[in-house]
């Protein structure tokens, strides 16, 4: 595990960075400070809040409104599983996209799990999987979202290789007709081969489509069997296909910094990649409520985005 660099630290290092143009490079900050637009927007993932969620504390319903009213945050990322049952019913959805913009929030994505394996090595399984993610599709679509996040599983007892070739063919069907609706499809390192950054960038390679992409997760690097992946060479492996990032975190200290991911290092490598999208919160620790944790870290992102654009 890497220790954390504090703010004094990191501005040494950003002070050494910017005098070699390591850091960002110069058009990407000149485009970005001039404007004043940020170099990243911060969006909510809806597992943020799942405790609530799952404890009837909070409705999916009413998603979009805690975003905004409780945390200031204006994007959202949907989790399919808390209206599982509601991707084909128009009246739902309609709901759900008026309540969002009636708020002001932008719908970002919908994270989509429980589908089926898209690396399926039974052809009939495999295409099943893709079918199953068709209503979801078109669920973004209605919603405004740019994306569906999914998962590239296989069968673990198979090779790297043959797994890789099942993914990209699955991820490729879905990636077709998601094309047709303009919507992305992004996948998460989200454990086993997909953990692997090397791994997960091959199949990207191998789908070479351009609405195929990845969301990279900032825990998400457990391989199995005791493993981690390393998740800064990870996260550097699948950038040049990010269409969106997941900051996940867990604790913090009183400087307000995770303990136990390097949020400086892994977003100077999001920036170094031209990316500045959304980057999701995704707060599963269990040491503070959800809502302390959301809240901070909004707070360790802004402070980040901040010192990088004075940099």
């Amino acid at each position: 595990m890497h220790a954390p660099l504090h703010r004094r630290d990191f501005l040494k290092h950003v002070s050494a960075a910017a005098a070699t143009g390591a850091l960002l490079a110069a058009p990407h900050r000149a485009l970005w400070a001039a404007d004043d637009k940020p170099l990243y927007k911060i969006s909510l993932a809806q597992w943020s809040l799942n405790k609530a969620i799952f404890g009837k504390k909070l409705d999916n319903l009413d998603f979009a409104k805690t975003a905004k009213q409780d945390f200031g945050i204006e994007a959202i990322e949907y989790v399919n599983q808390f209206f599982k049952d509601k991707a084909r019913d128009e009246k739902y959805l309609a709901d759900m996209k008026s309540r969002a913009s009636d708020h002001g929030v932008t719908s970002v994505l919908i994270m989509c799990d429980g589908e089926g394996q898209l690396g399926d090595p039974d052809t009939s399984g495999r295409r099943q999987a893709v079918e199953n993610h068709h209503k979801w599709v078109d669920a973004a679509k209605f919603l405004g979202c740019h994306s569906i996040r999914v998962n590239a599983g296989s069968d673990g007892k198979l090779s790297y290789d043959e797994q890789a070739k099942l993914a990209a063919d699955g991820l490729s069907q879905l990636t077709d007709y998601g094309d047709k609706h303009e919507i992305n499809v992004i996948v998460e390192n989200h454990g086993g081969a997909s953990s692997d950054g090397a791994w997960l960038a091959k199949v990207m390679k191998l789908v070479g489509k351009p609405r195929c992409g990845t969301l990279p997760d900032f825990g998400n690097f457990n391989i199995g069997g005791g493993k981690e992946y390393d998740r800064y060479k990870g996260t550097a492996e699948l950038m040049p296909f990010a269409k969106g990032v997941s900051a996940k975190s867990y604790h913090f200290n009183e400087q307000g910094d995770e303990t136990t991911i390097d949020f400086y290092r892994l977003m100077k490598i999001v920036l170094d990649a031209g990316y500045h999208g959304y980057v999701g919160i995704e707060f599963e620790g269990n040491r503070m409520s959800e809502h302390d944790g959301i809240k901070a870290t909004k707070k360790l992102l802004e402070k980040i985005r901040d010192q990088m654009a004075k940099a």
